[in-house]
């Protein structure tokens, strides 16, 4: 079965899971989420593949437009996770999907999981 990551080339992180799958001999699909932006649909299920349950569990709290928001003290999922189809910026990355399970590459390593 392949695998899908959601990745950002900038990060160290998400290009050393993309790394650690290719090493592998795994077929992988690679969305750059950051340039396609994803639906809320599609950020739902990403939730649920990865067993989250809230949305803040998979926003990046350091980033400004987190703060520049008031993401910290929002409590309505339907709204966090607009605000990351919208600012794609927030989404923890990378994510790897296999089926219908989803894990979050940080550590890096967490990916062997799938492999």
């Amino acid at each position: 079965m392949s695998l899908t990551i959601y990745h950002n080339p900038r990060c160290s992180k998400s290009r050393q899971t993309l790394k650690l799958i290719e090493d592998a001999g795994v077929e992988v699909e690679t969305v750059l989420y950051l340039e396609d932006l994803q639906s809320e649909r599609t950020i739902s299920s990403l939730l649920q593949k990865l067993g989250f349950a809230s949305a803040q569990q998979l926003m990046r709290k350091g980033e400004a437009v987190y703060k520049e928001l008031n993401l910290k003290a929002e409590q309505d999922e339907a709204k966090l996770i607009s605000a990351m189809s919208q600012h794609p910026k927030l989404i923890e990355r990378p994510i790897v999907v296999k089926g219908q399970k989803a894990i979050l590459g940080r550590p890096p390593e967490n990916v062997t999981q799938f492999l």
